[in-house]
């Protein structure tokens, strides 16, 4: 379910005084509309930059997220924005990113960005795994496996985003190409098989207007795509449609119910192909 926002105006005023310990006094404020996840999402500016800040009250119940981005970004150069600082007073916990310039991937068949996103998935696979903390992709599957053997596809030592929404990777087509697109919004940053993610970009690509054979052709621009043996890529499809018909009956929206009917057409597609 998604959180409910609230402006950063909301926030205790010992809250909003240490935000400004690290930018000056605020100028600009600029709620964001898009994601799900978070209590306070805002673009700030002040005399001294632009930031990018997300929050929720420490009591919250994915609290946890916050740390989690917070301990994975030291490691994400060159695919994330950086973290600037980090505030937990007043019963919040606040993250102050580097803001970035650009738009949202388009993946409908076609678009200009794909390749980009082609070689930021590559470039994850390329990054080291951190030794902090994270969940295990075949414990985060466990309940949606249609067999309790196919965890074992999904078991490895990589570093894995598994949130491919388009709204999470931002593409600026004035970086030198090849360099134009970051992923934000590493709450569920997982440790796990390297072509899961992969995998995830396939439900989103699906649900952009691909059919699942163009979705995987995208899918092999990633060389770990290529380690997955069939079964296992099939096991994850699998597991995959039914995380989404979950998430779409507990949360009928449009966008869900669109994503469970790719999750689903993609399952569909490697049990006959």
């Amino acid at each position: 379910m998604a959180t409910i926002r609230i402006g950063l105006d909301r926030l205790p005023p010992a809250a909003r005084a240490a935000v400004e310990e690290h930018t000056g006094p605020l100028l600009t404020v600029g709620e964001i509309a898009e994601g799900f996840n978070s209590e306070i999402a805002a673009r700030v500016t002040s005399a001294t930059g632009t930031w990018h800040v997300k929050g929720l009250r420490t009591d919250h119940p994915r609290a946890w997220t916050q740390s989690r981005e917070a301990t994975v970004a030291p490691f994400l150069t060159g695919l994330a924005p950086a973290l600037r600082w980090r505030v937990e007073t007043a019963g919040w916990d606040l993250l102050g990113f580097q803001a970035l310039t650009g738009h949202h991937a388009d993946y409908a068949p076609g678009s200009p960005g794909l390749p980009e996103v082609a070689t930021l998935l590559r470039r994850l696979g390329e990054t080291p795994c951190p030794g902090i903390e994270l969940r295990q992709a075949e414990q985060r599957l466990e309940r949606y496996a249609d067999h309790p053997d196919d965890l074992r596809f999904f078991a490895g030592t990589h570093l894995l985003h598994t949130d491919l929404n388009n709204a999470n990777v931002l593409v600026d087509d004035h970086a030198p190409q090849g360099d134009r697109a970051r992923l934000v919004d590493w709450a569920w940053a997982t440790r796990g098989a390297a072509w899961l993610d992969a995998g995830y970009w396939v439900t989103w690509l699906i649900a952009s207007g691909h059919t699942p054979t163009s979705a995987e052709r995208w899918a092999a621009e990633i060389p770990s795509w290529h380690t997955a043996p069939a079964e296992g890529i099939t096991a994850f499809a699998a597991a995959n449609a039914n995380v989404w018909s979950e998430i779409s009956n507990a949360d009928p929206h449009p966008w869900t119910l669109r994503l469970a009917t790719a999750a689903t057409t993609w399952h569909a597609h490697r049990k006959t192909g």
